[in-house]
């Protein structure tokens, strides 16, 4: 086995683990926010704290990542998300709403870690296996999310052994797997370094050195204007840029700007859509295995394609991923209009919605993802990778706070309408970007020369 294959392995392992314990306390986070507060209408607020958490943390992860290497950024992500898991039961053991969101936001550490993972691999990668790389970290959440759920009512019965509160000891699991994410994650090579144009040598692995990277000449030369040097052989990468700077950047050129906008919006119309579903079938009297079934169906959409995405990224590049995953979210919504104009809601046409639902998402995410690596220079990788994780997150947890009301005022056809609109928002950003993307039988290199070129002037 190669070095780089062993790192990706606890990549993957590590990712794995962090699924599975976020599954866990999946079930029983909304009963326990409605336990302790009393109300119904609160228990959304433990998801929308983890993902609020996720949010927050996703980009001081990514900048701790940049400065010193996925390995202390991961480390550390998946150790906040194991104390969470802590908070979270002291919250409960003592009825402290507080204390239980802080927890709760805590554990959205490890969420953002996984997430932050699948650009690890893409450091560990040839560039013509990014993709694939990318896909099948992000695979191995659903592996964790199959696992996770069955742990839920084992825990429960350790948590009432213990002498404590039935529905919180599902934490203790995740807490467990948090922490063994959290060991994994600290045996990774120092080597891998974020936002490096050339993956490490399997040499450099075993050798933990720190990694530097050549210069992009094109790339340096496209942020501060000024001709780039001679080549004179290997020397210090570009600064990283700051998030301003990259955030203009890439502002600046169509490509990366449709590929944040891209794993932005994919997000929230997920969460929009995702989030009401179990609510509306409550409405429409499903039982509680039937949303299950659903709610299973959606989570294996996914995840369960997600290397075909990726091989499909780096054969024929991340456009005709993310131009698949708008069609698959057209598909979704006009299947959910469908369900909430028909006189009684189907099971099987909300399957089939759910489902088309999660490959979109699992499209829009690895497609963007890969085309935000390909599309701009080493040193603007890591801000903008970690811009936007924390931007999806937050939109999320957005969409999340704003979907109970829509549902309430437009029922389940407002939701539909509500995901339409902001797929057309990123239709928009499309009309720019298409033209300068690469394309199956088009030169390969056409990509990397719209990430660095000048913006054109507002007047063009």
């Amino acid at each position: 086995m190669t070095s780089r294959v062993r790192e990706q392995g606890k990549l993957i392992t590590a990712q794995l683990l962090a699924g599975a314990g976020t599954a866990s306390g999946y079930a029983v986070g909304g009963l326990l926010a409605e336990e302790i507060t009393g109300k119904t209408s609160m228990a959304g607020l433990a998801q929308m704290s983890v993902i609020l958490g996720a949010g927050l943390i996703a980009y001081p992860l990514a900048m701790l990542a940049g400065r010193s290497g996925r390995r202390t950024a991961l480390t550390l992500g998946f150790g906040v998300g194991t104390l969470g898991a802590v908070v979270v039961l002291i919250g409960v053991a003592f009825q402290l709403l507080p204390v239980f969101i802080l927890g709760m936001m805590m554990c959205g550490s490890s969420t953002a870690s996984g997430l932050q993972a699948r650009y690890a691999a893409v450091d560990l990668a040839d560039p013509a296996a990014a993709g694939r790389a990318m896909s099948l970290v992000v695979w191995a959440t659903t592996v964790g999310s199959v696992l996770g759920p069955n742990f839920t009512d084992p825990g429960a019965h350790l948590g009432k052994a213990l002498g404590m509160n039935g529905l919180a000891g599902p934490y203790l699991i995740s807490m467990a797997a948090f922490a063994l994410a959290t060991l994994f994650a600290s045996t990774l090579s120092r080597s891998i370094t974020a936002g490096t144009e050339q993956p490490p040598k399997d040499s450099d692995l075993d050798a933990e050195p720190t990694v530097t990277s050549d210069v992009n000449e094109a790339a340096t030369s496209a942020t501060d204007h000024r001709p780039s040097p001679a080549p004179t052989g290997t020397a210090s990468p570009p600064a990283q840029m700051r998030l301003g700077q990259a955030l203009r950047f890439a502002l600046a050129r169509p490509v990366p700007l449709f590929a944040m906008i891209t794993i932005i919006t994919g997000q929230m119309m997920m969460t929009n859509v995702m989030v009401m579903t179990p609510v509306h079938m409550d409405h429409q009297e499903f039982s509680l295995g039937a949303i299950g079934i659903v709610v299973s169906i959606h989570i294996a959409g996914m995840y369960a394609l997600s290397p075909v995405f990726g091989w499909m990224a780096d054969r024929w590049g991340a456009g005709i991923v993310i131009a698949g995953g708008a069609i698959i979210f057209a598909a979704t919504i006009t299947l959910g209009v469908i369900d909430a104009l028909a006189p009684t809601s189907s099971l099987v046409l909300l399957s089939a919605a759910l489902s088309l639902l999660g490959v979109g998402w699992s499209m829009f995410l690895i497609g963007g993802s890969a085309l935000l690596t390909a599309s701009v220079p080493a040193h603007a990788k890591v801000p903008l990778q970690g811009a936007s994780d924390s931007a999806m997150n937050l939109g999320g947890a957005l969409m999340a706070a704003m979907a109970g009301t829509v549902l309430e005022a437009g029922g389940f056809l407002w939701i539909n309408l509500m995901a339409t609109f902001v797929l057309l928002i990123t239709l928009a950003f499309a009309i720019r970007a298409v033209p300068l993307m690469t394309w199956p039988g088009r030169r390969r290199s056409t990509l990397a020369e719209a990430a660095v070129e000048e913006p054109s002037s507002p007047s063009n």
